[in-house]
């Protein structure tokens, strides 16, 4: 067999003759050998696709945490996008203004029908006093009820027990706007049903009663009804300060009428003469005084 081998080997090196035999023999086994290596092959496949949809889902998750995360922090950025937007209106009202102003925040807001107070966050130390007007950047809010140390408590126009000396801008009729609990609507009392005020007339402060300065707008009439018999029309009005959306208001120091406004008045913060104590260098509660 050997010598067999060997012969055939030496003939197919020299002639070619045995080609087309090795090639049928070669083509013969193919599917023998095909077979053979199929489980390797399919194994290879099957940890390669098992391998890559883990790495995609591994991929996908990740993603889906960053998305979160970066959807939070824009939330984050468009609630703090808004509270500079009301700010920057906070600090160019106060620079319209001829009064001292100091910004202030809510603490806690009380929006029962018997009671709309809010919990502001300045107090005596701030030089804040009973009966302080309280504006925003779109109108009157209220005014100041209870002083303590480190907060006050505010008193809304829309309470039932507050009673604001108003006028129409378009007439001058003067009339008081009163509480009704709903932040969305004053009533405009004592207006006899001939006189001229329509829906859309916008009310301002008179300036009489000695707390609010005159011509801060207060609100916006939406309903006037004139009931046939009766001594005195029906009319209804729109606060102009959003009172149930405001998280930010100005505290007002009115200028005394024959006095300079950039003279500090008797209510107005007094000019420190020494510097602030240490403990209070860094504390946040202490703001300056806006000069209008």
């Amino acid at each position: 067999m050997v010598v067999l081998s060997l012969v055939l080997m030496t003939v197919d090196h020299r002639h070619h003759h045995l080609q087309d035999v090795r090639s049928w023999l070669s083509s013969a086994v193919y599917p023998i050998q095909y077979a053979a290596d199929l489980p390797v092959r399919l194994s290879a496949w099957a940890g390669e696709q098992f391998s890559t949809h883990q790495s995609l889902v591994a991929h996908n998750r990740a993603l889906q945490e960053e998305n979160l995360l970066l959807r939070s922090r824009m939330l984050r950025f468009e609630a703090l996008e808004a509270e500079n937007a009301r700010l920057r209106e906070l600090l160019d009202t106060a620079e319209r203004l001829q009064e001292q102003v100091v910004i202030a925040q809510l603490l806690s807001v009380d929006l029962d029908p018997f009671r709309q107070q809010v919990v502001l966050d300045k107090g005596s130390r701030h030089q804040v006093y009973p009966g302080q007007p309280l504006i925003n950047a779109a109108g009157v809010v209220g005014q100041i009820l209870e002083v303590h140390a480190f907060n006050s408590v505010a008193l809304l126009i829309s309470d039932p027990s507050h009673a604001l000396p108003v006028q129409v801008n378009r007439t001058g009729l003067r009339t008081l706007a009163v509480g009704t609990g709903n932040p969305e609507r004053l009533d405009l009392r004592f207006i006899p049903p001939s006189e001229d005020i329509r829906r859309g007339d916008i009310i301002s402060t008179s300036g009489l009663g000695g707390r609010f300065p005159a011509d801060y707008p207060v609100a916006q009439v939406t309903r006037v009804e004139r009931p046939p018999g009766e001594s005195f029309a029906r009319v209804e009005a729109r606060p102009l300060a959003r009172l149930d959306r405001s998280r930010e208001v100005l505290l007002l120091w009115p200028a005394q009428p024959d006095q300079d406004p950039d003279t500090p008045s008797d209510l107005a913060p007094p000019e420190p003469t020494e510097p602030p104590p240490a403990d209070d260098a860094d504390d946040p509660d202490v703001d300056e005084v806006i000069h209008g």
